[in-house]
């Protein structure tokens, strides 16, 4: 299917906001799956504004993400970054790209069921490595191997990403292409809740 054909299935975004109301559109994924990319365009796509969450404690903390992991370790980071989630939360409807670690805390994921969709860009190990190695900073991946841990991150992380709304692969497209995939599966996900409530009236 080309981009121009894919673009004609995206509806009438009108619709679109109107079923998701006040929730937001929030990505989840390890680093490297484009969730800042891809979110900034479905952002477009829908006239939303775009957050980027680890932009956002870079602005608060005046760190770097990889400044606040050597001075206060990952502990502390993460305590962070859920309070800085559940703030952005508050604020909707928007699109919140998340750093790779965030969607692993319950306490943040609760937050996402309860004010936005959530959305998993699933990437193979080998569509990972080959964009992270384009970035330095990545203080997870400082290691010997950083494709061991990758591997391991993957292992751990995939389950519980895997309890988002909608999961969508990601791979050697042009992010409009994955842009318009997420909208389409936005719009399923938004369909089928609003088919649970009639039923259940």
């Amino acid at each position: 299917m080309t981009l121009s054909t894919r673009s004609a299935l995206v509806p009438d975004t009108s619709a679109v906001l109107k079923q998701l109301g006040r929730r937001n559109i929030v990505f989840v994924g390890l680093m490297g799956a484009g969730k800042t990319v891809v979110g900034r365009k479905v952002a477009g796509m829908l006239g939303l504004p775009f957050v980027d969450s680890d932009h956002e404690i870079e602005t608060v903390s005046r760190m770097t993400i990889p400044e606040l992991f050597a001075n206060y370790g990952e502990a502390e980071f993460r305590a962070l970054e859920r309070r800085v989630i559940a703030r952005l939360l508050r604020d909707g409807p928007r699109v919140l790209s998340t750093g790779g670690g965030a969607f692993m805390s319950e306490q943040t994921r609760r937050a996402v069921t309860r004010q936005a969709v959530s959305v998993w860009l699933k990437a193979d190990l080998d569509t990972l490595m080959q964009r992270v190695a384009k970035r330095q900073n990545r203080p997870l991946l400082n290691s010997g191997d950083p494709r061991a841990v990758m591997q391991g991150l993957m292992d751990i992380r995939y389950p519980i990403y895997g309890q988002a709304d909608i999961t969508i692969r990601t791979r050697d497209e042009p992010k409009e292409v994955i842009a318009s995939e997420v909208v389409e599966g936005l719009v399923a996900f938004l369909q089928k809740g609003r088919e649970c409530r009639k039923s259940a009236k």
